[in-house]
C-alpha cells in the first residue's frame, strides 16, 4: 500500500480560514469574521478527514463525530459566558468520540508511561487553575481535564504500540490539544494576556487537523490489521 500524499489544498484552505477567523477575535470590526470562519474552519477539516478512503471505517466516524461535536464547541464558546459549560460539554463528548477512535487501534492504556506523564500534566495545569477556578466550575473542570489527559495518553500509547505516521499524528495532535486548551484555561481564570486567542486557536487547529489526518490509511496500520 502506497502511504496517501498530504492533502495540500484542503490543508492550506484550513489554514487561511483559521487565521480569519483569528483575525476577527482580535479585530471589533471584523467581528464576522471570527464568528462565521471559527466554526467553519472545523468544518473543513471535517471534510478533510472524510476526504480519505480509510480502511478503518469506524476509526473514522468516531474521529468525524469528534470533529462536529467540536464545532458545536466552538459555537457554544462564541456566545456569551452563560454558555461556557455548553462549550465545555461538547468538547468533553469530543474527546470521548476520539478516545474511542484510539482505543479502535489499541485496547486502553496498552502502555502506561502516557497515562502517568499526562497525569502529572493534568495535575500541573488544576493547581494553576485551582485558587481562581469558580466553585460551580470545579467538578466540571475536573471531568473536563481528566478525559482530555486520557485522550492525549491514549494516543500516545497507541503510537508506542503501533508506530506509525497515522499513530503519531494522533498522538502529536492529542498532545496540542492538551497544550491549546491549558492556555485557554489558563488564559480564562488565572492570567489573561493578548495573545492568548492567537495561541488558543492557533494550537486548536492544528491539533484538530493532525486528530483529523490520522484518517489517512497508514501501511503499518493495515498490516498489523491483516
Amino acid at each position: 500500500m502506497t502511504p496517501a500524499a498530504l492533502p495540500r489544498p484542503r490543508i492550506v484552505a484550513i489554514a487561511i480560514s483559521a487565521m480569519l477567523a483569528i483575525v476577527g477575535a482580535y479585530v471589533g470590526d471584523l467581528r464576522w469574521l471570527h464568528l462565521i470562519f471559527k466554526p467553519l474552519t472545523t468544518l473543513l477539516i471535517v471534510a478533510l478527514a472524510l476526504s480519505f478512503a480509510s480502511t478503518e471505517s469506524g476509526y473514522r466516524r468516531a474521529i468525524v463525530i469528534g470533529l462536529l461535536l467540536s464545532t458545536l464547541g466552538d459555537v457554544f464558546l462564541m456566545l456569551s459566558p452563560d454558555w461556557f459549560v455548553h462549550g465545555l460539554a461538547s468538547f468533553l463528548l469530543a474527546h470521548l468520540a476520539y478516545l474511542v477512535a484510539f482505543t479502535r487501534r489499541a485496547r486502553l492504556a496498552i502502555t502506561w508511561w502516557p497515562f502517568l506523564a499526562y497525569a502529572v500534566v493534568a495535575g500541573a495545569v488544576l493547581a494553576i487553575l485551582w485558587p481562581s477556578l469558580p466553585a460551580q466550575l470545579q467538578v466540571p473542570v475536573v471531568i473536563y481535564v481528566m478525559v482530555l489527559a486520557g485522550m492525549a495518553a491514549q494516543a500516545a500509547a497507541v503510537w508506542r504500540h503501533r508506530r506509525g505516521r497515522a499513530t503519531a499524528l494522533a498522538a502529536l495532535g492529542g498532545g496540542v490539544f492538551v497544550l491549546s486548551d491549558a492556555v485557554l484555561a489558563i488564559d480564562r481564570f488565572a492570567a489573561p494576556f493578548a495573545a492568548a486567542s492567537a495561541v488558543v486557536l492557533g494550537a486548536y487547529w492544528t491539533a484538530q487537523v493532525l486528530i483529523g489526518l490520522s484518517v489517512m490509511p497508514d501501511e503499518r496500520i493495515a498490516r498489523s490489521d491483516a
